[in-house]
C-alpha cells in the first residue's frame, strides 16, 4: 500500500485540512483533564506551520448525548500554549464562518475547528465516494489544497472527515500516523520470542488478536489475563462463580467461550491461561488457586494472581518482543493493579515493546511507566491491525 507522507508535501503557502484525535477525558466543568492524545500530534501540527504551512484542524470530542460530547474550544486554547505558533478556534465546521476562518489563515497560522460529531453526517459510516459528497466535505474542500489525516487512533472509521477528503484531495499521513503504520505493520520484523497479552475486557478483538498471530506464527507466547483470561478459564472447564460468569453473559461474551475452546485445542502450547486469581474479600485482595475455585457467591475475578504474575514475569524476561494489549485486571482499583502493573513493568524491559493503546496505554500513564518502544495512540485501529482488517481512513489515503 502505497501512502505520500509530509516528505512527500510541497507545504509553503497551502491551506490544509489537517484531522487529527484529541478526543480526551474531561474534567466536570469541561476543561481538559489529560492532554495526552493532544500532545501525540504536536510534532505534525508544529512541522506544517513551521514549513508555512495553514492548518484547518479538524476533530472530534465524545458521542452524540455522551457527557464528554463538547466543543473544541479548550483544546484549541492548549494545542495553541503547546505548539510554537498561533493557534485559535471557530465555533463552526463548515459554515460560511468556517470557511472565512480557513481563508483568512496567514502561512504559519492555524485554526481548530468546532466538533465534526456536532455535524450529523460525521457520526455515520459511507463508502468513501459518499463521503466525499457530504456537507462537511463538499463546504470545506475549495478553501483547502490538501489534507493530512494524522488521527490513527479513528482510522478503523469511515466517516466523512476521515476518508472524504483524500477521496477529493491529496492525501498524506501525518508522523503519528506514519508511525503507526510503520510499526504495526512490521510486525514480524520485530525480534522473537514474540509474546502477546491478550487482557482487559474487549473479548470479541482479543481472541480475533489471538487467533490472528497464532495462525500467522507472529507469537511464540499469548498470555492471557483480565475478562479475556477468564472465558479462557472457562473454556478450560474452570469455575470462576457466577459473578464473573454473569457479567460475561450481560456483556454478550459467552459464545466467544467456544471460540477459545477451539483456540485451546489448537494451540494449547503456545497459549497460557491463569493460574489464579483474585477477589474481594471482606474488604482486601484474596488470591485463590484454581483448585480453590470457585470464589464465594458474591466475589468476582478481579485480576491475575501472584502465581500467574510469576509464571508471565518469566516469560516476559525471555521475550525478545512483547506487545501488550489489555490490562490484566481492575488496575483502577489499587487493591487490584498489581497483575497490570508487574506485568507491564516486566514488558518494558524486553528488548522490544509495543504498548496497543486505549486502556493499555491509560495504565502505562496511572502507573507512570516508560521504556516502551512504541505505544500506540489508537485502541481499536491498534486492534485492527494487529489482527489484519483493513483501516478505511489507510486505505482512503492509499487511493
Amino acid at each position: 500500500m502505497s501512502i505520500q507522507t509530509l516528505d512527500d508535501l510541497a507545504v509553503q503557502g497551502t491551506t490544509l485540512g489537517v484531522r487529527i484525535d484529541i478526543n480526551s477525558p474531561l474534567t466536570e466543568s469541561g476543561d481538559l483533564a489529560d492532554d495526552a492524545r493532544l500532545r501525540a500530534h504536536v510534532d505534525t501540527v508544529s512541522e506544517l506551520l513551521e514549513r508555512g504551512g495553514k492548518v484547518a484542524v479538524l476533530a472530534h470530542q465524545g458521542r452524540p448525548g455522551g457527557d464528554d460530547f463538547s466543543g473544541l474550544s479548550p483544546h484549541a486554547e492548549r494545542l495553541d500554549e503547546l505548539v510554537p505558533f498561533p493557534v485559535s478556534h471557530c465555533d463552526a465546521t463548515f459554515s460560511e464562518d468556517a470557511r472565512t476562518a480557513v481563508g483568512n489563515l496567514h502561512d504559519g497560522e492555524a485554526v481548530v475547528l468546532e466538533n465534526t460529531r456536532f455535524y450529523s453526517e460525521e457520526y455515520m459510516e459511507f463508502p468513501a465516494e459518499k463521503a466525499a459528497q457530504t456537507h462537511l466535505v463538499d463546504r470545506l474542500v475549495p478553501k483547502l489544497d490538501a489534507y493530512v489525516n494524522d488521527a490513527f487512533a479513528a482510522a478503523h472509521r469511515s466517516q466523512p472527515s476521515l476518508i472524504g477528503f483524500p477521496t477529493r484531495l491529496p492525501g498524506y499521513a501525518g508522523r503519528v500516523m506514519e508511525r503507526e503504520l510503520d510499526v504495526l505493520g512490521d510486525i514480524k520484523g520485530t525480534p522473537r520470542p514474540r509474546v502477546y497479552v491478550v487482557g482487559g475486557a474487549k473479548v470479541s478483538d482479543s481472541i480475533a488478536v489471538a487467533e490472528n498471530v497464532l495462525e500467522r506464527d507472529l507469537a511464540d507466547y499469548v498470555l492471557t489475563a483480565g475478562v479475556v483470561g477468564n472465558v479462557f478459564l472457562f473454556a478450560d472447564g474452570a469455575d470462576l462463580g457466577d459473578v464473573s460468569a454473569d457479567f460475561i453473559h450481560e456483556q454478550g461474551y459467552w459464545d466467544y467461550i467456544d471460540d477459545a475452546v477451539n483456540l485451546l485445542e489448537t494451540y494449547r502450547d503456545r497459549i497460557h491461561l491463569p493460574k489464579d486469581a483474585a477477589v474481594e474479600r471482606d474488604g482486601k485482595r484474596a488470591e485463590l488457586t484454581r483448585d480453590e475455585f470457585p470464589p464465594e457467591e458474591d466475589e468476582a475475578a478481579m485480576d491475575i494472581g501472584s502465581a500467574t504474575i510469576n509464571a508471565y514475569s518469566e516469560i516476559l524476561r525471555d521475550a525478545g518482543t512483547v506487545i501488550l494489549n489489555g490490562p490484566a485486571g481492575v488496575f483502577e482499583d489499587d487493591a487490584f493493579a498489581k497483575g497490570t502493573r508487574e506485568l507491564y513493568t516486566e514488558a518494558a524491559n524486553a528488548e522490544y515493546s509495543i504498548v496497543g493503546g486505549g486502556d493499555t496505554a491509560a495504565a502505562i500513564r496511572k502507573f507512570d511507566l516508560g521504556g516502551f518502544d512504541h505505544v500506540s495512540t489508537g485502541g481499536g485501529a491498534c486492534l485492527r491491525m494487529l489482527t489484519g482488517e483493513p483501516l478505511p481512513a489507510v486505505e482512503a489515503l492509499s487511493r
